[in-house]
């Protein structure tokens, strides 16, 4: 019993590492375009500040970890694992570490729910395979609940703006900015799974919980492999992952702030962004195919394409693309990568 305890103890912290690990390296891998990097930051929002909130999200990441391993035991079911509560006091944490603005929010909602998903994985499997670990995600999403729901709306209005979100058609889930709209969740018992399915229209962070992390699990994961395996670079693995995620749909956090300058409700506002930002994602794929930072002609690309999307100030920072590429080391590293 004692070893057992031990096992599981020592599972919690790698899986804490591993979360913390994959936020360094995704901030970290350089150049990502638009992004911050270790070269590179944004007006208001500096590497440093990224660095600060990895550190921070340790106690959030170990208790959902913790939470998921009670459930493999059988001592809580997966509905009482508490999602929601983790991922708003990651959110907490991290705000009050560093003074940059909303460095980690989109991380937040994937990581909870992946530490989770390893913890019940690990107790029940004895290791953590990729297919384990989405089964158990994807379990853990449909289990959540309306409590869920109103402490998750509470995280994101901690670091977000109306300016920022925009408002959702009346028939939706509540507005994140309608008084009522704890009430409206808890009466109606809208999981927040269903939030995130009905934000999946317009929020690609949201779609990977909806999903079982298609984009994490089934581009992401697999590339980094595929390419770390072929250069031994984990920053080359970072970069190109991010690439391939860009690459294959327009990023919806820049679509989100594009398209809102013109229409206030999001669903509209991100269809419209994602048409004018197109470009973004067709260069991404442009530069991998010239061989990105495998190459001179692929890294004379990419130098320049960072520098052409940092000289919007911030505007054109492909962030859900960053929080996807986050959660796919999160993966690699849970499954065993090392570097």
């Amino acid at each position: 019993m004692a070893r057992k305890y031990l096992n599981h103890l020592k599972a919690i912290e790698e899986i804490t590492k591993a979360a913390q690990l994959a936020a360094l390296l995704e901030v970290s891998g350089w150049p990502k375009p638009g992004n911050v990097h270790r070269t590179a930051d944004l007006p208001d929002t500096r590497y440093e500040h990224f660095l600060a909130g990895a550190i921070s999200m340790s106690t959030a990441v170990k208790n959902a970890a913790m939470q998921g391993v009670k459930a493999g035991e059988g001592k809580i079911k997966v509905n009482e694992i508490g999602v929601g509560n983790h991922i708003k006091k990651m959110v907490s944490d991290i705000k009050k570490s560093h003074l940059g603005g909303n460095t980690h929010l989109g991380v937040s909602l994937l990581f909870i729910p992946l530490a989770a998903a390893a913890g019940k994985t690990y107790v029940e499997y004895g290791k953590i395979s990729s297919k384990n670990l989405r089964k158990n995600l994807k379990l853990i999403m449909r289990s959540t609940t309306p409590q869920d729901t109103v402490t998750v709306y509470d995280a994101i209005l901690m670091v977000s703006s109306m300016q920022e979100l925009g408002k959702v058609r009346k028939e939706g889930s509540p507005d994140l900015y309608d008084k009522s709209a704890r009430k409206k969740l808890l009466e109606n018992k809208i999981s927040l799974y269903e939030v995130m399915k009905e934000s999946s229209k317009w929020d690609d962070d949201a779609k990977e919980l909806v999903s079982g992390m298609r984009a994490s699990f089934e581009i992401g994961y697999p590339t980094i492999l595929k390419v770390f395996r072929e250069t031994g670079d984990i920053n080359i693995a970072t970069v190109h992952t991010f690439l391939k995620i860009l690459s294959k749909s327009p990023d919806t956090f820049i679509a989100r702030k594009i398209g809102l300058k013109e229409e206030k409700d999001v669903a509209k506002a991100v269809r419209v962004g994602r048409k004018k930002s197109k470009w973004i994602s067709e260069t991404a794929e442009s530069i991998l195919k010239l061989g990105g930072l495998k190459t001179k002609e692929g890294r004379r690309a990419l130098y320049g394409f960072d520098r052409l999307l940092h000289r919007a100030g911030g505007e054109l920072n492909p962030g859900t693309s960053a929080d996807l590429t986050a959660a796919s080391l999160m993966i690699a590293i849970l499954c065993g990568l090392q570097f």
